[in-house]
């Protein structure tokens, strides 16, 4: 199993209390056995381990989710390596690394701003599966235009700036992204069951993205309160892409991420425990996750919650962190990135927490799919005992 080298036999050994782990489980199950998720997987971890590793609904522990934009942390972390090995400038304009960047206005851009989603192309298109053909995507890297001035303000990147991060990975490390995931990431941290760029192999443990419930009309939103979100790249037809086995191949560094929900919350803890996982090596320096870590801006969203966005990741930040993907008892330091129909991810510094969420039912409802993460995470980061 995914999670035998890193299970505590008792989650007591890691100060988790059982009463609140159990609150935290049957919540994670309610809407399986309500019948509106076919099935969800969670896991939480601390000191280096994990405590609990469930799911519930038509899948089990051997089975793989895709987390799509949780995949992003994934991302920014080998990065961060980058970084840290003195070969990125986060300052740098993107186009001193890729020339072709440069076209159409965007001579401008840092590699900063494609890590906090201040770059100006948020809507840039990408064939996934041109990623292949390293023509191709620079074509497409030079076809981009800018929205906005770079860094005047704050809009989410589905995918666009974590395609340039990546090439910006295979041209600094000379290795091929994925390959650069699996030799400096995965196998160090000894997490098999996590993917980027999936091997066909592993596709029949890979639980299928369907869709359920209904999506909010403009007059449910306005009955809220609440302004209709604008519409992104992430759509039904493009999440359900990942069903097929070509998608399922590419990389896709902001949002292609495989993996069980062991591994999700067992990274995390590398991130956690001064950049390694239990007596292996360490990956990232102390040095290196205080410097990714570090708010970057607070610009805000175009629903006005400031963004409080780090290198690539999220900071829990103060009482709006609910609408950031955490949950209301959280600490203001947690840190983390959820993905599309509903998966979960995050670290909190405080407690030494760490959980890991996914499920293969993407709810339409976006109302309910982010109070039922808010639910999750708002139980899970109470679990520790001291």
């Amino acid at each position: 199993m995914a999670d035998a080298p890193y299970r505590a036999t008792n989650p007591e050994e890691l100060g988790i209390d059982p009463g609140k782990l159990d609150e935290l489980l049957t919540r994670a199950r309610r809407e399986v056995d309500e019948g509106l998720l076919p099935a969800c997987q969670i896991a939480i971890a601390r000191h280096g381990r994990l405590a609990a590793f469930e799911t519930f609904g038509d899948a089990d522990n051997d089975n793989l989710f895709n987390v799509f934009s949780s995949t992003k942390a994934i991302t920014s972390a080998a990065g961060w390596l980058l970084i840290q090995d003195g070969l990125l400038d986060i300052e740098a304009p993107v186009a001193s690394i890729i020339p072709e960047f440069a076209a159409n206005g965007k001579e401008a851009v840092t590699v900063e701003q494609l890590f906090t989603h201040t770059a100006g192309f948020p809507s840039a298109p990408f064939k996934p599966t041109d990623w292949f053909d390293p023509d191709k995507r620079l074509r497409r890297f030079a076809s981009w235009r800018l929205n906005w001035e770079p860094g005047s303000r704050y809009e989410y990147h589905p995918t666009s700036s974590m395609w340039v991060i990546a090439e910006i990975i295979e041209r600094l490390s000379d290795r091929f992204f994925a390959v650069f995931v699996r030799e400096r990431i995965i196998e160090p941290l000894g997490l098999p069951n996590l993917f980027v760029g999936c091997p066909d192999a592993e596709h029949p443990r890979i639980k299928p993205v369907t869709h359920v419930g209904e999506p909010l009309t403009e007059a449910d939103w306005a009955e809220l309160g609440m302004p209709m979100p604008p519409e992104t790249e992430v759509t039904p037809e493009a999440l359900g892409a990942f069903n097929e086995t070509e998608m399922r191949r590419v990389p896709v560094p902001g949002g292609g991420g495989i993996m069980t929900a062991a591994d999700l919350a067992l990274f995390y803890q590398a991130l956690l425990n001064g950049g390694r996982l239990g007596d292996g090596p360490e990956i990232w320096t102390p040095e290196t996750l205080t410097q990714a870590l570090e708010v970057r801006h607070d610009l805000p969203d175009p629903m006005g919650v400031p963004a409080h966005r780090a290198l690539g990741l999220v900071i829990a930040g103060d009482e709006q962190r609910n609408q950031r993907g955490f949950g209301h008892t959280n600490s203001e330091h947690a840190f983390g990135h959820g993905g599309a129909g509903g998966q979960i991810a995050w670290a909190d510094p405080v407690t030494g927490i760490s959980l890991g969420y996914c499920t293969n039912g993407h709810d339409a409802n976006s109302i309910r799919q982010a109070r039922r993460g808010v639910g999750i995470s708002s139980r899970a980061a109470v679990c520790a005992k001291d």
